[in-house]
């Protein structure tokens, strides 16, 4: 009895920190997630500037009003260039996080696994002694009767 319990506590345990893992886990894929929007609004912010300038071209623009547009769209492809590297450390996080979460999960999963041969080991067990017994009682039963 206490093997199980100490069993049963070891897959509590395996549970809460696969929970854990998994909690860990959603967090690093929400992190990508929100990079990926944050990273498609910048595009977006690009494109429509992009869009801008060459609109401001078509209708005539100074200079100094062409070095801002450009100074500007150098800034945002700047900000573009960091958001993917901010997308390939959550992505990188999040794929360490799937790896302790898998891991984690097989451990309980083991556990598991443990616990039901146990069972299956003591019903076996249980049931050879109950055929003994009713062997038993089968036999008596038939030297009274004879």
């Amino acid at each position: 009895m206490a093997q199980s319990s100490a069993l049963d506590t070891l897959i509590d345990l395996a549970q809460r920190e696969s929970d854990n893992r998994a909690k860990r886990l959603g967090a690093a894929l929400k992190a990508v997630e929100d990079g990926e929007q944050k990273l498609q609004m910048l595009n977006g912010y690009r494109d429509d500037y992009a869009r801008k300038l060459d609109a401001a071209q078509q209708a005539g623009i100074t200079p100094f009003a062409y070095q801002n547009f450009m100074a500007f769209l150098g800034k945002l492809e700047t900000a573009i260039n960091g958001q993917k590297e901010v997308i390939k450390h959550a992505e990188f996080k999040a794929e360490m996080e799937r790896k302790a979460w898998q891991e984690s999960e097989r451990k309980r999963l083991s556990y598991r696994t443990l616990t039901e041969r146990a069972a299956a080991q003591k019903l076996a067990i249980d049931n050879k002694r109950d055929q003994k017994m009713m062997d038993d009682f089968a036999a008596r039963s038939a030297r009274r009767s004879s």
